[in-house]
């Protein structure tokens, strides 16, 4: 391990003065837990132009920083969507993170093990646990990627909201016990940033496919509803920032209208946003009117929280 961070360390160094500096880290150094070895091989495909990726075996993040004298010292991880069977790289990954740091807010893509891939050994708990360690690295490095380890969020789209949404209301303080230093850190998030998310697997606004694909065909309900995470708000969830458009067909925006009530009955603080056009799936909304400056809404929000 020491020798890989020194190696990052050094690439840091030697691009100090690049437009923008990024390089991929792994989440897991040796044994990645909950994996079975089934010799599958990761994947990658484009559909209408987006690029996914699928079958992910390896998970990582790939850390995109603001140059220094920019950077605020805020940082999201980004969980890209996909429906939990493939993952919008780019789309909800690459691009965002290029969003983020030219407002100085370093984007930290989240290339998560995908449930439906057969080398899990419990299929629902592989996107979560590697959503925690993420988070936990990046406080971990901190100081070295010139951030403040108390201003680090979650961000995700559709069912990348669904598990930006999990971790949110899933986190713990770490484990005190372990020999590891990244494990003895909290996973929560500063503040969760849900974009068209999947929130709910309970009926009529549960997403089936996303529901289906994270928990099985057969799930009980009280797996469901423990994944339903409108229900497991406390007043500990992160503040909060939501975006949907009320003609999203894919994920109704009730997903996010009861997540934001469960917000407001545990006096979390949140805002949240509602286009009357967009549909699903509309990433930067690049050439969609004023859709196209939710951005702008959320690094405003980002500010406004840190500054709190």
């Amino acid at each position: 391990m020491k020798q890989f961070y020194i190696f990052t360390i050094s690439i840091l160094f030697f691009s100090g003065s690049a437009i923008s500096q990024n390089y991929t880290v792994p989440l897991w150094e040796d044994v990645v837990p909950n994996l079975k070895n089934t010799h599958e091989k990761e994947q990658s495909f484009s559909e209408n132009g987006i690029f996914f990726l699928k079958n992910i075996q390896k998970p990582d993040i790939t850390v995109h920083l603001p140059t220094k004298n920019n950077a605020t010292g805020e940082a999201v991880i980004i969980c890209p969507g996909g429906g939990y069977w493939n993952l919008a790289y780019h789309w909800e990954g690459s691009d965002i993170a290029k969003a983020l740091n030219a407002k100085g807010i370093a984007g930290i893509i989240l290339k998560y093990r995908l449930p439906t891939s057969n080398n899990n050994i419990i299929r629902y708990k592989s996107p979560l646990l590697d959503a925690q360690r993420a988070m936990r690295i990046v406080r971990y490095h901190a100081k070295e990627w010139n951030l403040d380890p108390s201003k680090v969020g979650i961000m995700g789209f559709s069912a990348g909201g669904h598990l930006a949404s999990t971790l949110s209301t899933h986190f713990d303080q770490g484990n005190p016990t372990s020999d590891d230093p990244i494990e003895n850190l909290s996973c929560r998030p500063d503040f969760s940033v849900l974009i068209y998310p999947v929130i709910s697997f309970i009926k009529p606004y549960a997403h089936k496919g996303s529901a289906e694909a994270l928990l099985g065909k057969n799930a009980s309900q009280e797996l469901l509803k423990y994944y339903s995470n409108e229900l497991q708000v406390t007043e500990d969830t992160p503040p909060t920032f939501l975006i949907h458009a009320e003609d999203d067909t894919a994920v109704p925006v009730k997903n996010s209208l009861v997540y934001y009530e469960s917000l407001q009955k545990k006096n979390v603080s949140a805002e949240m946003h509602l286009y009357p056009y967009g549909g699903h799936g509309f990433s930067l909304a690049i050439g969609k009117g004023h859709l196209s400056s939710w951005m702008d809404r959320c690094t405003d929000w980002i500010e406004y929280i840190n500054k709190k």
